[in-house]
Formats: structure tokens, sequence, C-alpha cells
């Protein structure tokens, strides 16, 4: 296991609010709470998308990232999910952790003062030397796309 000192900042709208925490010994994201209003009302209806705050900032180490992700739970109970999942934030923005959620659900989803929203992982980042070339190597596979390989019930698509 890789470790890596992430310093957070609290903004003066997530004070009181956990920082991100893992959930069990085993977990590879850290939760997100949101940092909104304690008297506020916040809902996404279905189809919509919201950009919730999270009241922190980041320091990440040079060479990581973090990304934002879905938590599966409200994914599978409620059909809200982080839209541009995962969302990265590179070690060098310092702004506010935001989670664009999106509720694909048939209900209402109404986000609460400290509710965890998303997972937070944070990664070792691989830097490519992108190269030109006239040709690539050949694999069986070759230029097939979308559905070439067949699809999870064993149709081709």
């Amino acid at each position: 296991m890789v470790e890596a000192r992430v310093a957070v900042r609290r903004l003066p709208h997530g004070e009181g609010l956990p920082l991100p925490a893992y959930q069990t010994a085993g977990a590879a994201g850290a939760d997100l709470f949101a940092a909104i209003a304690l008297d506020a009302k916040i809902v996404i209806e279905p189809g919509a998308r919201l950009l919730v705050a999270t009241g922190i900032a980041l320091e990440l180490p040079e060479g990581f990232e973090a990304q934002v992700r879905p938590r599966s739970g409200l994914a599978l109970q409620y059909g809200v999910t982080v839209l541009n999942a995962p969302g990265t934030i590179d070690c060098d923005y310092r702004g506010e952790v935001g989670v664009l959620l999106a509720n694909f659900g048939s209900e209402p989803f109404e986000v609460i003062r400290g509710a965890r929203i998303a997972q937070l992982v944070v990664s070792p980042v691989t830097r490519a030397t992108f190269l030109p070339a006239e040709k690539l190597a050949a694999t069986e596979r070759g230029a097939g796309g979308y559905g070439s390989t067949g699809s999870f019930l064993g149709k081709k698509t």
C-alpha cells in the first residue's frame, strides 16, 4: 500500500463536518460529506444535476491525484451518481472539492448537511510520453471498438 499525506483545509461552510474518512480498514475510497447550510433544503429532481459543496480544499502531494467517485449505495438505492465520474482533482488544484451529483432515479433526492455524497480515491499518477508513430503493432483485436469483443450476454453487438 502506498501512503500519501494529504493536507485538508476546512472552508468556513465546512466547519464541524468530518474530514474525508474511510469507513472500513480495506476501503479504497474515503467518504466526502455535503457542506450545505443546516437549514437549507437541497433537492435534486429526477434528470437534474447539482454541484454540491464539500467545504474542503486539498493539497495533494506531487505525483498524486484524487478521484471523486460515486457511492454504490446511492446509485443502487436512489439512482444518484457522480456525473463526471471519476472527477479528477490534480495535485496543483487548491480550490474547493465539489461533487457533481446527477439524479437518474424516478424520485427527487434530498441532500442534507453531512450526508456522505461521494468517495475520494487518492492515487499515484503515471505520466506518459506520447510519441508519433506511422504504424502501431498488430494485435488480435486490431481496431475493433465498442462491442467488438462481445457483450456481457455473450452475444456480438
